[in-house]
């Protein structure tokens, strides 16, 4: 915010106001489709993240998928009692991403795989599990590692999500059910979005450009596909009165995108964290989520961040929040609880700090507990942002409400 102050001299007197004018500002956030080939390597990571979970929800997976050309490297610590064809998940991952052409190095039923997962170090086991050790404080369940995550949330848009990266994540999403459903026969896999909004303050009142780039089959014309993806795209997802005679379209700039995927580029798990998130409006701490089990509080725990402030904005104590949690590893409770409301608070955030003390539990088995999280539900997460999504509750719960109203009783309380 900018504060411009006025001084008036009045019999004798020194007077100081202020006004506030909001600052204006174009923030822009990308997504990334699946067929990325970072995304690609996220989505085989939780795919046998979900295979180990289906048969023994006590797995612990620690998995990274590195890909290129045509070879897929599967590396990591699991330990568990599931038995299946690792191979095949991987092939059925890539499958249902849509690298199926066998004229391509990077297809299904063509990539080399390479399988370098062991099982979990004990020491690790040791601070994690429900058990005494010596050099352990307790018994209980501990975090996996220590590190620090975020939680955030605004009341943008109705998911409660920053508007960039959700109108990114919705232009991917609806490119990649174009491309599935064969309406779009030129559509290929590999695709990135963009989008930049021009904010008043907190409030977003245009959008100033939008890029588009997606991998597409030889013999479309530029122009062809540009007028398609503006139209049938672009104009689809994004408000009409947010758009404007300003508004820039970049669709493919370079002018040709047929090479994509792992032939393209190498991809690599865990490498599009700001895109799982939230756009780089709000903060990261640093740890990936695809490829790992809930024991990691990685991932866990930035799920425990986002339920917490999505319940915040829900319950209308603060029209934007980010919460931090830090942790030690082995040790059940969090080193370090922080709420900032950015000013937009209804009452203190000391208050609002206390309430989520008082509704929530942050012990790493709790959060487990809480979240419902030792079942395969991953695979759902991995594309389009980890937050955000709301088609299927019972499943990605850390987007459910469902606190609101005991956040509103513990501050009035």
């Amino acid at each position: 915010m900018m504060r411009q102050y006025f001084i008036c001299i009045l019999g004798g007197y020194l007077l100081l106001s202020s006004s506030t004018m909001a600052k204006s500002y174009i923030f822009s956030s990308e997504s990334v489709t699946e067929g990325h080939p970072d995304k690609v390597c996220d989505t085989i990571s939780d795919a046998i993240l979900d295979a180990c979970l289906k048969q023994d929800p006590k797995s612990r997976v620690a998995c990274e998928t590195l890909a290129k050309s045509n070879l897929v490297v599967i590396a990591g610590e699991i330990t568990t009692k599931a038995e299946f064809d690792y191979n095949k998940v991987v092939r059925e991952a890539i499958r249902e991403i849509g690298y199926t052409e066998p004229g391509e190095s990077f297809n299904a039923d063509g990539v080399h795989i390479l399988n370098a997962l062991t099982r979990q170090s004990p020491d690790i086991a040791q601070g994690v599990d429900t058990i005494k050790a010596e050099g352990k404080s307790t018994a209980e369940q501990g975090a996996g590692d220590q590190g620090l995550m975020f939680g955030f949330a605004c009341n943008e848009t109705p998911e409660l999500m920053p508007a960039p990266i959700s109108y990114a994540h919705k232009l991917g999403r609806l490119l990649s059910s174009l491309r599935k459903s064969g309406k779009v026969k030129w559509l290929r896999p590999d695709g990135k979005t963009q989008v930049s909004l021009q904010y008043e303050g907190h409030r977003p009142v245009r959008v100033d450009a939008v890029v588009i780039s997606n991998q597409h089959r030889e013999g479309i014309k530029h122009k062809e596909l540009e007028a398609y993806l503006i139209n049938q795209v672009i104009k689809k997802v994004i408000p009409a009165h947010l758009l404007d005679k300003k508004t820039r379209y970049l669709i493919n700039p370079t002018g040709r995108f047929v090479i994509g995927g792992p032939e393209g580029d190498s991809g690599l798990t865990g490498r599009k964290i700001i895109v799982d998130t939230y756009g780089g409006m709000g903060r990261h701490g640093g740890g990936a989520f695809s490829g790992k089990d809930p024991s990691k509080v990685d991932r866990s725990a930035a799920y425990m961040g986002r339920y917490v402030a999505k319940n915040i904005v829900a319950a209308g104590l603060a029209d934007r929040v980010e919460v931090q949690f830090a942790y030690a590893i082995g040790y059940p409770e969090p080193v370090s609880i922080c709420v900032d409301t950015f000013g937009t608070g209804k009452v203190s955030d000391e208050k609002i700090e206390q309430a989520i003390k008082e509704v929530f539990s942050f012990k790493p088995a709790k959060i487990v507990e809480q979240l419902k999280l030792l079942r395969p539900i991953y695979s759902k997460s991995t594309n389009y942002g980890h937050f955000g999504k709301e088609d299927d509750l019972s499943s990605i719960t850390w987007e459910k409400t469902d606190k609101a109203a005991a956040l509103k009783r513990a501050v009035n309380g």
